[in-house]
């Protein structure tokens, strides 16, 4: 009777946690705790300068994170993003909205829209705060190592951004379907 009992004790308990894990999914803020946070090494960074919208002063701009490390890491809150003048004038992101970890395996991807004020026909780039074509950026929690990367366009060529304000606004990252 004893032997009985146990064994249907074991049997619910494997049912539990097999359930139970069936639930939580890899991809879930729970199973998140059980990968180490992505560094900014291990990371791929993409620039995307979007074509401007006719009538707007604002311009939108797409920030792609690519995990080229060995394995799953986990993605938790806003990357670094930084566009300044050498030691000069700097405009950095600023992250809207909540965010969630994000398990991140490898060869995923991640994007976070930016939108920032950029020159018009009555403020010329020369009157802007910040003009580069480089941005700085790194993992979130790993902002001591900075990378610089280069902005492009839709069509892939190399371009500059004209940022007349000293904030740029993040939209949360988001995990690319497949």
């Amino acid at each position: 009777m004893r032997r009985r009992s146990l064994l249907a004790a074991t049997a619910a308990l494997t049912l539990t946690v097999t359930l139970g894990l069936g639930l939580l999914g890899c991809g879930s803020p729970r199973m998140a705790a059980l990968h180490a946070d992505c560094t900014t090494k291990s990371l791929r960074w993409k620039l995307t300068v979007l074509k401007k919208k006719p009538h707007t002063t604002h311009r939108d701009a797409r920030l792609s994170i690519a995990n080229k490390g060995p394995g799953t890491c986990v993605f938790r809150g806003f990357p670094v993003f930084e566009v300044h003048v050498g030691k000069g004038p700097l405009s950095n992101g600023q992250g809207h909205g909540r965010t969630m970890p994000i398990d991140l395996p490898r060869g995923g991807t991640l994007t976070s829209a930016l939108r920032y004020k950029d020159s018009d026909r009555a403020t010329q780039p020369e009157g802007c705060m910040v003009s580069n074509d480089t941005a700085v950026v790194a993992a979130p929690r790993d902002d001591r190592d900075l990378r610089p990367i280069t902005a492009h366009d839709e069509k892939g060529r190399r371009t500059s951004m004209s940022i007349c304000e000293d904030t740029i606004s993040m939209s949360p990252p988001t995990e690319v379907a497949e």
